[in-house]
């Protein structure tokens, strides 16, 4: 494979449809685009399909999210594909919710799965989609945010979002880091 795109998440009925999922919503979303299918595979479920002639993996690690790395640094090694050509999808408390941004390397910012892909492949030097879930919780209450269901009104704006950011992959992977950055990080 020529790119690796990893949406992060946790595994299991009690987290789905939690704003610390979207990553395995928006990659769920680009293999309905591209009409493939998860299979569980070696730590992770794995997608397969072609962009542009290019071939490309997608996974969400059933590791669950702090310990993301392991899924990454394996599907990497195993597709053979340039530490650049990866794309992580996470969720941010720091971005309002619907943004995005996408960045060419950056500071995992507080999120586990970020930190422990920076600690097994030894530098944060990779792709990263951040989709802003907004930080609408009292002191204390993060993780149970984290880990909450989206609310009705966040529900109905979701579908936009998760388009929006699948529309960014498929950028990354057709036009590259700098002009899906420049087209998408506005805004």
């Amino acid at each position: 494979m020529q790119f690796l795109i990893a949406g992060l998440g946790n595994k299991g009925a009690e987290y789905k449809n939690t704003r610390h999922n979207i990553g395995f919503e928006v990659v769920d979303k680009l293999a309905s685009d591209f009409a493939t299918e998860f299979d569980l595979a070696k730590q992770a479920w794995l997608a397969e399909f072609k962009f542009k002639g290019k071939p490309v993996g997608m996974i969400k690690p059933s590791t669950y999210m702090n310990l993301s790395g392991k899924a990454v640094r394996y599907w990497l090694t195993e597709g053979k594909v340039k530490q650049e050509n990866l794309l992580v999808i996470v969720d941010d408390l720091a971005l309002p919710f619907g943004t995005i941004r996408i960045k060419g390397k950056g500071s995992p910012g507080g999120h586990n799965g970020l930190k422990n892909i920076d600690q097994l492949l030894g530098n944060s030097s990779y792709a990263r989609l951040r989709i802003g879930i907004g930080d609408n919780y009292r002191k204390g209450q993060q993780v149970d945010y984290v880990l909450g269901q989206w609310t009705k009104q966040e529900q109905e704006e979701l579908p936009f979002i998760i388009d929006k950011a699948a529309d960014a992959v498929k950028s990354f992977i057709g036009h590259g880091l700098n002009n899906t950055m420049s087209n998408f990080n506005r805004g």
